[in-house]
């Protein structure tokens, strides 16, 4: 798809794209989003998810100072795209998540319609609402210190998962109490 659309290899995507991007944490959490609410989903859920990643991971513009700025990975990567997106020439939306899900666009031609995010905070917040409206009988759960994602299937789980916060809110308070102690 890529050596169709853009004059870059697919390495020069990636590194000029995706890694800048993936260093911000609000666009890493807004991905990590996508990919956990994508898990154990139908084909008709991962569809749409494709289509709402195409339209920020990939194409995404963001509001900066009443403009459109470029942020997704593919406007990045291409010098055609990224001028073009920007001009009088396209169609530039209002982002929402119910309309990106099901949105058409063309994955081997340059792109006529733009999701515009009034911020990345409030993109990344409305995917984490939205993820909570997806019907599945399990949450889930990245897990830093194991780099892996637990399934909350069973009350136990559950528990579990409220004891690791209760501990890491007792991290938080004392923190807080030593700022007020020695600040």
């Amino acid at each position: 798809m890529y050596f169709a659309l853009f004059s870059r290899s697919d390495i020069c995507h990636e590194v000029m794209g995706h890694v800048p991007m993936f260093c911000d944490p609000t666009l890493a959490q807004f991905s990590q989003q996508i990919g956990l609410a994508s898990l154990g989903l139908s084909d008709e859920w991962i569809d749409k998810l494709a289509a709402l990643y195409w339209f920020t991971v990939e194409f995404g513009l963001c509001q900066e100072d009443g403009k459109p700025k470029v942020y997704g990975a593919s406007l990045l990567s291409s010098n055609r795209e990224l001028v073009r997106c920007l001009s009088d020439e396209v169609e530039r939306k209002e982002f929402d998540i119910s309309q990106a899900l099901v949105q058409s666009y063309p994955d081997v031609d340059i792109q006529p319609v733009f999701f515009v995010a009034q911020s990345l905070t409030d993109m990344r917040d409305r995917m984490i609402e939205f993820t909570k409206s997806i019907p599945r009988s399990f949450g889930l759960k990245y897990d830093p210190y194991t780099q892996s994602i637990e399934v909350l299937d069973s009350y136990r789980a559950v528990e579990e998962y409220a004891r690791d916060i209760h501990y890491e809110m007792g991290v938080l308070q004392d923190a807080l109490k030593r700022q007020i102690v020695y600040n």
